[in-house]
């Protein structure tokens, strides 16, 4: 999976086990999982799509044993996922049937359903809100809260129309073949380049969020084949997972849901003498709005020619992975005491040669 320092006598190494534990509750406040999964929604849902794993208990749990750290949480997760089998494939998940949560466009103002802001950050003052060090009980706000929202809340469920979907009924979108192939499976299948577009988006789905966003930028400043796109649409919400029925194909069990960030970004772009719209495409899981639109544009990059980085396969989907970057440069730590005696020994050597 990645380097992980184990080196050092057996005595020390338990000693600094046992440092790690001290300094996580010497304070004596116990920050429960219970706590980190209803509070630290961004940083659970973060770990969820790095770690490739939707358990908001397991990433909560990962999150406390790593006080905080995310490398250390995607590891912990990452690890935890190799060892569990895989019995069954679910049913194709369609995301226009989605139970949604948040909903908007920057390509249009009014769109069918309406704009739907939902919980964010976009709107918000980024001034630091000094209350929350003393924060009293807030249970009787919640109360009028939930009372608010009960009674504002329409409980129809409403059908949600893809943005996409009614560009390509006017011939806008370019339409492409569906292809039957089997997804490819980063976690099972080797890699070789260049992926099919399934590897690709597998990949970059569980990227390291920084590390996506900032290859993803570099396209927007002009290094990449397409410079600025425009937010078709973005949509968080839950959706409905099924597996088949083994005796019966047309029958399915409901096992659950899963709350995913979904983004289409539209590209204008032009073949010859024709100009149309493609679409770059970006779902990750929890809400990771900044990372599922970095991925849609890498996504439509990664299928334009160039010699920018973010036009490069291999370079953005190696080094995107966080437990593979991290534990890399991590390994720096591991003894290398005869590679530099080496290095040591040649410069003596060639300083002796000089005098």
């Amino acid at each position: 999976m990645a380097y992980v320092a184990v080196t050092g006598g057996k005595e020390a190494i338990e000693h600094s086990n046992n440092l790690i534990k001290y300094y996580r509750v010497k304070d004596g406040n116990d920050l429960t999982v219970k706590m980190i999964k209803a509070q630290m929604r961004g940083l659970v849902d973060r770990v969820m799509s790095e770690g490739g794993v939707f358990s908001p208990e397991l990433a909560a749990l990962a999150i406390k044993q790593s006080e905080g750290n995310i490398e250390e949480s995607v590891f912990l997760l990452r690890a935890f996922r190799s060892t569990l089998p895989r019995k069954y494939y679910s049913n194709t998940v369609d995301t226009e049937e989605m139970k949604i949560l948040r909903r908007i466009s920057a390509a249009f103002k009014d769109i069918p359903g309406g704009q739907l802001l939902g919980p964010t950050y976009d709107y918000s003052h980024r001034l630091l809100d000094f209350d929350l060090i003393e924060e009293e009980n807030c249970k009787t706000w919640i109360e009028n809260l939930k009372k608010e929202v009960e009674k504002n809340y329409i409980h129809e469920e409403i059908k949600y129309p893809k943005i996409s979907n009614l560009l390509r009924k006017e011939g806008l979108i370019k339409e492409y073949s569906q292809d039957e192939k089997e997804p490819f499976d980063a976690t099972r299948d080797k890699i070789i380049f260049p992926l099919p577009r399934s590897g690709r988006l597998q990949i970059l789905s569980r990227g390291e969020s920084g590390a996506v966003t900032a290859i993803g930028y570099s396209s927007l400043r002009g290094f990449g084949g397409n410079i600025h796109p425009t937010v078709g649409e973005l949509r968080v919400g839950s959706v409905q997972i099924d597996i088949p029925y083994p005796l019966d194909e047309d029958e399915s069990y409901y096992i659950g849901e899963m709350v995913l960030t979904e983004v289409e970004n539209i590209f204008p772009e032009s073949e010859g003498e024709e100009i149309e719209f493609k679409l770059g495409y970006g779902l990750v899981m929890g809400q990771n709005e900044t990372k599922a639109i970095a991925m849609s544009v890498l996504d439509r990059n990664l299928d334009v020619e160039g010699d920018s980085p973010a036009q490069n396969d291999e370079f953005v989907l190696y080094h995107i992975d966080s437990v593979e970057s991290s534990g890399f440069v991590s390994h720096l730590k591991l003894p290398h005491y005869v590679t530099f005696q080496s290095k040591l020994d040649r410069i003596r050597s060639s300083k002796k040669g000089e005098r």
